[in-house]
């Protein structure tokens, strides 16, 4: 089922919703660049074994409104993750890839905290490879003119992501993709990148990594760290780390993916997802 919901600011976020069992709802957010539709198998399945799951767009992305002001930094999408958390019938799964993932953590451990069943942070956490997410803003970045058609950018896609298989056919990346003036353009407002690029400044990515640490510090929700083995994002240094600051979490790597891990291998990233969530009980009632 298509709807929207009321984020901060007075923006509308698009949202897709699938109707499970008894189990808490499920929110899936999307990293930077991407859209609700890369949770579309992971989505599908959650629904058969009993969630009711909702995939939205990130402000910014997608078929959601844009933020007149360019407001994209962790901040703004944290509170539009407050408001998505409580317009739900109950306390939800958060699932969060990179940036959604970001503010996944700052909605649930910072003021005002939302309430959560469990929190799954996908390649994201305390802080992150710089050359990694050098290499995500430079992609970003490339053909800000747009594409002749959707192969062009599959193309280009493929030479970003060496390690996974190019799709023959470019019906699938159509979803992430608008045409304006015969040209085909990423489906994200490209005032994104003017939040994205300060976060490669040493000095604010160490601000950042400060508060993230806080934040997992103070975590009273179940939490996982899901990675890829293939990440130059969260390396395996990081991961260690993370499973030092967070007693309890859960920290699971799946191996033949990397920063983009439900699109590299859904199968088993659905599979993690799944052995860690199967333990939460249905709602009462």
């Amino acid at each position: 089922m298509r709807c929207s919901f009321s984020a901060s600011g007075g923006l509308r976020l698009a949202a897709d919703v699938l109707t499970g069992g008894s189990r808490p709802p499920v929110l899936l957010l999307h990293g930077g660049g991407q859209t609700r539709h890369a949770w579309d198998a992971t989505a599908g399945v959650l629904a058969e074994r009993g969630w009711s799951v909702v995939l939205v767009d990130l402000r910014g992305h997608g078929d959601s409104d844009w933020a007149p002001d360019g407001g994209y930094g962790p901040d703004a999408i944290a509170a539009d993750v407050r408001e998505l958390a409580r317009a739900l019938d109950a306390a939800p799964v958060l699932v969060g890839a990179s940036l959604g993932g970001l503010a996944a953590l700052l909605a649930v451990a910072e003021a005002p905290a939302v309430r959560a069943a469990r929190l799954v942070l996908v390649d994201v956490a305390h802080r992150f490879e710089a050359g990694g997410a050098r290499r995500i803003v430079d992609f970003m970045t490339l053909h800000p003119g747009g594409f002749a058609d959707p192969s062009e950018a599959l193309d280009e896609v493929a030479r970003y992501l060496p390690h996974r298989a190019r799709p023959a056919d470019p019906t699938g990346i159509e979803k992430n993709l608008r045409v304006r003036h015969g040209r085909w353009f990423w489906h994200w407002d490209p005032k994104l990148l003017g939040a994205a690029r300060p976060l490669l400044n040493p000095g604010a990515a160490a601000a950042l990594s400060d508060r993230l640490r806080a934040a997992l510090r103070g975590l009273a929700v179940p939490t996982v760290l899901i990675r890829g083995a293939l990440s130059d994002v969260v390396t395996d240094a990081i991961a260690e780390e993370f499973d030092e600051l967070v007693p309890g979490a859960r920290v699971m790597e799946v191996r033949r993916a990397a920063h983009m891990v439900a699109g590299d291998d859904n199968a088993n990233f659905t599979d993690a997802v799944l052995s860690f969530l199967e333990a939460l009980p249905a709602r009462p009632g």
